[in-house]
């Protein structure tokens, strides 16, 4: 089997991430891997030229950025107490792209990344970021739906 030194676990801070987090953590345990968790923010809708009081767009995106790296410390705080060989980040960009491009960046081996199960016109409208990840990484890609 190939050895595996670095794990990418993609996370949305949703159920479905926090189950594939047990699997990445698992992998990077298990290989003695470096686990690498990424946050990507969708780019927001751009309002400029829209009146929005009090606050200017590229403030809304800092703080949105802080606040999505807040949370990953956190995260990371709460469920890695007995490791260190782990490190995270907050990019914002189009989800899908930017796990791919990370974790080419990163040198990652395995993604692990949690998926929704939407199906019909869910899946129709919004698309899903793990099936992209899937048909567009040149990485294996391990997908995790929570089990209900």
């Amino acid at each position: 089997m190939k050895a595996i030194k670095t794990v990418l676990f993609g996370t949305d801070f949703s159920a479905s991430s926090d189950e594939a987090f047990a699997y990445a953590l698992s992998f990077a345990r298990n290989f003695e891997a470096r686990l690498f968790l990424l946050h990507v923010i969708s780019e927001p809708v751009d309002m400029r030229g829209f009146y929005v009081p009090h606050i200017s767009f590229d403030s809304l995106e800092s703080e949105i950025i802080a606040s999505a790296k807040k949370m990953l410390s956190d995260f990371c705080s709460a469920h890695l107490k007995e490791t260190d060989n782990y490190a995270y980040d907050v990019v914002s960009g189009v989800p899908f792209e930017k796990i791919i491009a990370v974790a080419e960046q990163e040198h990652a081996d395995l993604i692990v990344v949690g998926t929704h199960g939407r199906g019909g016109l869910d899946h129709l409208l919004f698309g899903s970021n793990a099936e992209k990840i899937v048909r567009k990484s040149p990485v294996p890609v391990l997908t995790v739906r929570k089990n209900d």
